[in-house]
């Protein structure tokens, strides 16, 4: 099961979360037949909007990563819930899959250096929070830690990594880390933080050695006392529902709605986060055009 640790320094002055996000990769994976590359670049998107989403206070609120670069995958969106629990798409699930000469994972090339990171938190009491940054390199983690610093001015550490079966191109391990300097830490906590990630293997690399979600919190603030904070499950979990889509009807003008209606009678409606297939029939149409004109 997947699972989200968050854990502070006894002296506040660092935060730091860390998530194993295997079972939501490989979710995603199954739900939208995804290349390998597109497992690795929706796979880090999904992990970094979960371990962002839960930084959230507020039950309702939620937080929406959208990347569009100019490479082969065209557009990739992660929305997480402040539980932590997340959905997403790309554009081309279907992307060519390419390697590093090191035999890596191309994932900067797919995404694309050329573009935006958006980054939409909706706290449920109002207009939601819109900020965007270029990308820095298409690879997703370097992305979100550069976002952090020019929108937010906190120094961050993000790290993301989703390890792909070269022989199926199946999701086998994924997982993040989000680690922050709070207000007041000063210039020696900054050094010291720094020495320690730059000891830290890649984020699968830890979890394939059996490392521990806590024991990576505590690797990368070694030195400092570390509390543990809270420790909670996360998913892949779509919110869509049969009235959700109805909802969004509400666009459309009573003639581009029955416009919709096919030559079976029917309105087929697909979600883009977990493909699951809606069917409304003339007669459910004809009531929701109705319920809007005794609103009227």
């Amino acid at each position: 099961m997947d699972k989200i640790i968050r854990c502070i320094t006894s002296d506040g002055s660092i935060v730091a979360s860390a998530i194993d996000s295997s079972d939501i990769v490989a979710a995603a994976q199954q739900v939208h037949k995804l290349s390998p590359i597109a497992t690795a670049a929706l796979g880090r998107l999904l992990t970094g909007a979960s371990l962002m989403g839960a930084q959230l206070k507020q039950k309702k609120a939620a937080l929406t990563l959208r990347v569009k670069g100019d490479g082969a995958l065209g557009s990739m969106i992660a929305s997480a819930t402040s539980d932590g629990n997340v959905r997403g798409f790309v554009q081309n699930p279907n992307c060519k899959t390419e390697y590093h000469s090191n035999g890596k994972l191309n994932v900067g090339k797919a995404v694309g250096k050329n573009g935006y990171l958006y980054v939409i938190r909706d706290y449920g009491t109002g207009q939601p929070y819109n900020g965007v940054v270029e990308l820095v390199s298409g690879e997703i983690a370097e992305d979100i830690t550069a976002y952090y610093a020019n929108s937010e001015q906190i120094p961050t550490v993000c790290a993301l990594g989703v390890l792909v079966a070269k022989n199926d191109g199946g999701a086998m391990l994924s997982g993040g880390m989000l680690i922050q300097l709070l207000p007041g830490a000063d210039m020696q906590t900054a050094v010291k933080l720094e020495s320690n990630i730059k000891k830290l293997e890649p984020v699968t690399t830890m979890m394939a050695k059996g490392i521990s979600l806590v024991d990576m919190c505590k690797m990368a603030l070694d030195g400092f006392n570390v509390e543990v904070l809270e420790e909670r499950p996360v998913h892949y979990y779509c919110t869509c529902s049969k009235q959700r889509v109805e909802q969004s009807f509400a666009t459309l003008t009573d003639d581009q709605l029955r416009g919709l209606v096919n030559s079976k009678g029917k309105v087929e409606a697909i979600c883009h986060y977990c493909n699951k297939h809606y069917l409304f029939d003339k007669k459910e149409i004809d009531n929701i055009i109705e319920k809007r004109k005794s609103k009227k």
